[in-house]
Formats: structure tokens, C-alpha cells, sequence
């Protein structure tokens, strides 16, 4: 559940501009949202797959076109892992670029850290969330980007209504997935949507990405959100 007692952690690396400051934690009420109604995969890597493959399908390149991604564009890479996408974020939305490249995990970011200083990349703030919030700065993102990971997520509620915050006005939340059971590391479109609805996500625009790939789903943030004793658990 929620806790107020989590702060933003910053890892070092290529951070620009100082640090990120949390938002307010989210209130009490969050204790009744409910929890996942189908299966959360186990994380095991924090690769989805090798990136020469990946670039081989031009899935970033096809991703950030499908986004309209251009400088001046804030965006958080939630649930960063090795990098695929912070380390592409920061050229293709440089110079000045803002990039959020979030984990949950200290040694992740580090890692992450060391691969920007090695490539030499610029304009990415480290951001150390916890697996029900992702500590993101307020009103401070454009576009959430969640590649390969939604499914890993193990309370998808309370993120996505702790995520909420941090979204600027007309902000967008990106989630590439695969076509799969939870269970098997994807989510099926159909289960991805009435989660998102639960909490007032509206969907904007479904793409097939590579066959290999999956699939680009994007949603429009709700200007409130629900009671969060009003949210009912979809089931798979």
C-alpha cells in the first residue's frame, strides 16, 4: 500500500538541473485502492531484450515518432533498467532535454549513472521510486513511458494513481507491452484498458509495434481522479 514515509532518491549520474523533489505523498485514502486482481510477473532482468534486436525492429525510433518526441518534451522512462530508452531519450530530446530515468532499485541506477557519464549523455535526473509509486517530481512529465514492464508492477493501482501527480496538464502515459497473460510477461490489451480506466486513464491511440515488439498503447491522464474506494480490481 501507500506510505508516506518513502522520500525521492537521487542516484548519481547524469543529473541536470539538481535534484527532483518528491511530491506530497498520496493520502491515506490510498489504502483502499484495491490490489492486482490477476497474476504480477516476477522481474527477471532489467532487460527486456538485447538492444542491437531491438534497434534491428527500430522499435525506439518507431516509438518516438508514433509519440511525436522532440526537444523541450519532459519524459519519464519508468522503470528505466539497462537504459534502452533514457540513453536514446537524451539524444533524441537534446540539447536542453528533460529526462526522468526511474527505478526502484539503488543498484540500477548506478549502473545507469555510470553507463550516461560513459556515453556522455546529458539532461537525465535519476529518480528512486518504490514498486506503488514512482516519485516522479509534480507536474513535472510529458509523456510516461513504461516499456516492458507494466506487468511487473505489483500494485497497478496505487501507481497509477500516484503517478497521476507528477503528469502535466495534457500529459500522456506510453505503455508497450506484449500481447501475453501477465503471467507470461505482457498484458493483454483488453486488461491494460480497464485498469487504466479504473482510475479515469482514457485511451488515445493503439499501435502494433514489430511482431517481436508488441505493442504501443497511450493514454490521456484524468483531470480528477476517482475515490479511491470507488476503484474496483478488473479481473484477467
Amino acid at each position: 500500500m501507500v506510505s508516506a514515509c518513502f522520500a525521492a532518491v537521487l542516484a548519481g549520474g547524469a543529473v541536470r538541473g539538481g535534484s527532483a523533489q518528491s511530491p506530497p505523498a498520496a493520502p491515506a485514502a490510498d489504502s483502499a485502492l484495491p490490489a492486482a486482481g490477476r497474476p504480477v510477473a516476477r522481474v527477471v532482468s532489467i532487460a527486456w531484450d538485447n538492444e542491437v534486436s531491438r534497434d534491428a525492429v527500430g522499435e525506439a525510433d518507431r516509438v518516438f515518432a508514433l509519440l511525436r518526441l522532440a526537444p523541450g518534451v519532459r519524459v519519464a522512462d519508468i522503470g528505466a533498467g539497462a537504459g534502452y530508452y533514457t540513453t536514446r531519450l537524451a539524444r533524441v530530446l537534446a540539447p536542453g532535454g528533460t529526462v526522468y530515468a526511474q527505478d526502484i532499485r539503488q543498484e540500477i541506477l548506478d549502473s545507469l549513472g555510470a553507463r550516461m557519464r560513459g556515453e556522455r549523455l546529458e539532461g537525465v535526473t535519476m529518480v528512486l521510486g518504490t514498486p506503488d509509486d514512482p516519485k516522479l517530481p509534480r507536474g513535472s512529465v510529458d509523456v510516461a513511458l513504461l516499456s516492458h514492464m507494466y506487468h511487473e508492477i505489483t500494485r497497478p493501482y496505487d501507481f497509477l494513481y500516484n503517478l497521476h501527480p507528477s503528469l502535466a496538464p495534457q500529459a500522456r502515459v506510453a505503455i508497450i507491452d506484449s500481447d501475453k497473460p501477465t503471467a507470461s510477461h505482457g498484458t493483454p490489451p483488453a486488461l491494460l484498458r480497464c485498469e487504466m480506466a479504473a482510475l479515469g486513464y482514457r485511451e488515445l491511440s493503439f499501435h502494433p509495434l514489430a511482431p517481436a515488439t508488441g505493442y504501443l498503447a497511450v493514454f490521456a491522464a484524468p483531470d480528477r481522479l476517482p475515490s479511491p474506494s470507488s476503484v474496483e480490481a478488473c479481473s484477467s
